[in-house]
């Protein structure tokens, strides 16, 4: 909901609610790769999705394309979101030029983007096997057990990940919709 107006719907009427507070619950990253990250989750736990990528540094090209799409602030005001968020390595993974083609292109990189975020904040056992309509409106499959999922053929590195308006999930590719 809160990407439609990002990708140029005209007319589009939206309303973004207020971001949600910071969950009660504690939840605990899952994951091989949370380690290299747990430094960094303390202190994004009250920030906003699109302020929180800024501040791990495995998601500096992921920030760097939703700044370039202009989508910080639409992440940072939408409440209840999933993100499935590539991770450095992901990005570095295509080849040049394609990459620097799909960051060019605002249009195309916001498509990207948006199709790999869910509405809804996810926990692991609910993402467990499941079909999920992105933001995007394809559609992403997650198979695995809670602390080994796969999304589409990507690996979920860390997930379960809180922000004060999102749940992220660190994936090793970069997804493309359909």
């Amino acid at each position: 909901m809160a990407l439609t107006a990002v990708t140029g719907t005209a007319g589009a009427s939206v309303h973004v609610p207020s971001p949600t507070p910071t969950p009660t619950v504690t939840a605990t990253p899952v994951g091989p790769g949370c380690a290299s990250i747990k430094q960094n989750l303390p202190g994004i736990a009250d920030k906003g999705l699109g302020t929180a990528l800024s501040q791990i540094p495995e998601l500096s090209i992921l920030s760097q394309a939703v700044k370039t799409a202009g989508l910080q602030k639409k992440l940072n005001s939408a409440a209840h979101l999933t993100l499935f968020a590539p991770n450095n390595h992901a990005f570095q993974a295509i080849p040049v030029k394609t990459r620097d083609k799909l960051m060019a292109n605002k249009q195309e990189l916001t498509k990207v983007l948006s199709y790999h975020a869910i509405q809804g904040r996810m926990t692991p056992a609910e993402l467990k096997n499941a079909t999920l309509k992105t933001l995007q409106g394809g559609d992403l499959t997650v198979k695995g057990s809670p602390a080994k999922l796969t999304v589409n053929d990507a690996k979920v590195v860390c997930g379960n990940v809180q922000t004060r308006n999102a749940t992220i999930y660190i994936i090793d590719k970069v997804l493309m919709p359909h």
